[in-house]
């Protein structure tokens, strides 16, 4: 299965892991949460625990005005996850350009005042 895997700090990584719940629980180091945040058909799969355990923040996850409205924490990756199943399964090719832009930069976060802001991480 082909991924798009992403680290705290790093750019993302085209990836190939076997696609077992073991496999995926060491790339996330621990339960897996699978999440369905866009409009492609495409998962995002992360440390179900990833902020309770001090993870450290990895991406920020955007309304469709650019406003943050929740941050990954840890290492997660992005795969594709055909409608109206359960399964998942490599990137869509067609979506991995788009994913690898979306997710490029590395972010440090900044809360004020209630406000989360992420800047680029140099």
């Amino acid at each position: 299965m082909i991924v798009l895997l992403i680290w705290s700090g790093e750019k993302p990584a085209l990836t190939e892991i076997n696609g077992t719940l073991e496999s995926m629980q060491k790339i996330v180091g621990g339960c897996i949460q699978v999440l369905y945040p866009f409009d492609d058909p495409i998962a995002l799969v992360c440390n179900e625990e990833g902020k309770l355990l001090g993870l450290p923040l990895n991406r920020g996850l955007r309304d469709q005005t650019g406003k943050i409205y929740d941050v990954i924490a840890g290492t997660f990756f992005l795969c594709g996850a055909p409608q109206d199943t359960d399964h998942l399964d490599s990137l869509p090719e067609e979506l991995v350009e788009k994913y690898s832009q979306k997710f490029a930069a590395s972010e440090v976060f900044i809360n004020i005042d209630g406000n989360l802001l992420a800047l680029p991480y140099l």
